[in-house]
């Protein structure tokens, strides 16, 4: 099969053509402006590339919910251009195809679950830590959405008892994303975080609250295997002191042999940053399996 993928960020946004086996024939990528601006380069893309389905993962909040209404847009997003946007709508309207759609974590999530570190598990986490903070799930051997999708980055924590800082995020200030992305510690810093590579108390601080998030995943999910993923953890020296904090925090209370080998109970991507195209590949032949079929 011949398909598209989409890896909608807010900064850019990834186009690939690939197969069903999860290989990446081509790629391209085009900066996040308006959708007046960009959705036209999108499609101009696709549009000549004879494609089966194209598959989405994008920037959110979304519509998961295929008796809604608005199924398929970008909704309470806080980039305000494409507030209310109906994604999916506007490519099945230009390609005619089906378009398979969920979060861009999801898609990670997917893309590892299907050819990466997590096959053949049927409970799994990727969790971005970067610019935000984004949690994909696998439970059951599918993908999590529930009343909306998992927002795993929002999940509120307990300020470490050394830390002052108010927190980054608009909206509840200590959560994971407000206390542990990359403006976080920029702004509890007042340098990025490739700056503060050899501060010690920096990372220490950072595992204090990835941990803590992992702990309550771990309670709630019990994941079979966990990655992290994003541009935060491309600090090699954190995992280590996350997998530390994880067994400090968890204090003894689960016992399991997947917690007993932590170098491979948390772990980073596998897939050489292609996970989240990958992931797009698989929902384009999701959704085609799926139309065929209904």
């Amino acid at each position: 099969m011949r398909l598209g993928a989409l890896e909608a960020g807010g900064t850019k946004m990834v186009c690939a053509i690939g197969n069903e086996n999860g290989e990446i024939l081509e790629r391209v990528s085009i900066p996040t402006e308006t959708p007046e601006i960009t959705m036209p380069k999108l499609i101009a893309y696709f549009l000549d590339k004879e494609i089966e389905a194209l598959g989405i993962g994008c920037f959110g909040p979304i519509d998961l919910n295929r008796n809604s209404d608005t199924y398929g847009y970008i909704t309470t997003t806080p980039k305000l251009a494409w507030l209310n946007y109906d994604i999916v709508g506007a490519f099945k309207a230009a390609l005619k195809v089906p378009v398979g759609f969920d979060t861009d974590v999801n898609g990670s999530a997917l893309g590892e679950a299907t050819w990466g570190i997590t096959k053949g598990l049927e409970n799994s986490m990727y969790i971005t830590i970067g610019t935000g903070v984004g949690a994909g799930i696998i439970s059951n051997g599918k993908l999590l959405h529930g009343m909306l999708h998992p927002e795993g980055g929002h999940l509120l924590l307990s300020r470490h008892p050394k830390d002052s800082f108010e927190g980054a995020c608009p909206y509840h200030k200590n959560c994971l994303e407000g206390m542990a992305a990359g403006p976080a510690i920029e702004a509890r810093w007042g340098m990025k975080g490739a700056q503060l590579a050899d501060r010690k108390e920096v990372w220490e601080l950072e595992a204090y609250y990835i941990a803590q998030a992992l702990v309550d995943y771990i309670m709630i999910l019990s994941p079979q295997r966990i990655i992290l993923g994003g541009g935060v953890m491309h600090q090699e020296h954190l995992i280590p002191l996350v997998r530390e904090e994880v067994t400090r925090q968890l204090g003894g209370y689960i016992k399991t042999k997947e917690l007993e080998d932590m170098e491979h109970y948390i772990v980073l991507p596998s897939l050489n940053d292609n996970q989240g195209i990958m992931g797009a590949l698989k929902l384009a032949v999701d959704e085609y399996q799926l139309e065929k079929i209904g």
